[in-house]
């Protein structure tokens, strides 16, 4: 949230309450969960001493020799072709450049979870949602407010990320554990009549952060099931790709899998607003019930 934002009631940045109040400068201790006002201080943790920048933070974790492969995720890297030996990253959320999202399938899903892994198949994080929003009775489920943790291997918060309830376009607000902003997703166009004009407007979303524009998201069908990651001047620098989950997953269930490939190595706050995006397409994108069109 930056000084220039006016005052008012936002989701909570730190993850405990519904909304806190911003003054204008900053964080109260005004909070508010399931229609009751409350006050808790804004207390985070004290900042590491290393440089503010999310990615540098994250320490290249050691890899056991007997750790569990996830085989799913193996094979959707190998039918991608995308596979690379040389492209390990330390075994990181954000030191890999190839990562496979899978969403855990559920009949009927209330809260989507994400388990996050890398090239080998070896866990590198995941995403939770949490909380319940008070716009979900004015605007619908799908509609409304949602919010999402992204942690590490060992369940560590790194990220949240925030849907504020939509209508017409979506906007995902990005923030770091200690509640500093890292950035802004923001939906450009609806992505409607794409189909009818060869793909002409289909959807795009816009990657900033402190007001300058760092990429852009861009769906490459209608149906948006696969994007390209492109730098302002229009250059590819990361894709991400829906793959098959499989016959009952894809057949019953909203949930989804898919695999970003970085071309290249990233830099803060870009490189974390990429990441984002790619471990929640779907609440990014707002699924429309089974036709998933966006």
């Amino acid at each position: 949230m930056s000084e220039q934002t006016p005052s008012g009631w936002f989701p909570d940045p730190f993850g405990r309450h519904e909304h806190r109040y911003w003054d204008g400068i900053q964080w109260t201790e005004h909070v508010g969960s399931a229609g009751r006002q409350m006050l808790d201080a804004p207390i985070v943790a004290p900042p590491r001493p290393v440089a503010p920048q999310l990615a540098t933070q994250v320490a290249s974790r050691p890899i056991a020799p007997s750790e569990p492969s996830n085989k799913k995720a193996q094979r959707q890297v190998r039918k991608l072709g995308v596979a690379d030996p040389d492209r390990d990253g330390g075994g990181t959320l954000f030191t890999e450049q190839i990562l496979v999202v899978n969403q855990k399938a559920k009949l009927f899903e209330k809260k989507a979870e994400y388990s996050v892994f890398d090239q080998h198949g070896r866990k590198v994080g995941g995403v939770r949602q949490f909380g319940y929003s008070m716009s979900r009775m004015a605007v619908g489920r799908d509609n409304a407010t949602k919010r999402f943790q992204i942690v590490d291997a060992e369940g560590q918060p790194l990220v949240t990320l925030t849907r504020p309830a939509t209508v017409m376009k979506s906007k995902v607000m990005v923030t770091r554990a200690d509640g500093s902003p890292v950035g802004q997703i923001v939906q450009e166009n609806f992505g409607a009549l794409a189909s009818l004009l060869g793909g002409r407007f289909n959807i795009r979303f816009r990657i900033e952060s402190d007001g300058k524009t760092l990429g852009t998201i861009n769906a490459e069908s209608w149906r948006a099931w696969d994007f390209s990651i492109q730098d302002p001047r229009g250059a590819e620098i990361g894709r991400i790709t829906k793959t098959w989950g499989g016959f009952g997953k894809e057949m019953f269930t909203k949930a989804d899998n898919y695999v970003l490939e970085m071309h290249r190595t990233l830099e803060d706050p870009l490189l974390s607003l990429v990441v984002s995006a790619a471990l929640v397409v779907d609440t990014v994108l707002k699924q429309d019930g089974d036709q998933r069109s966006r």
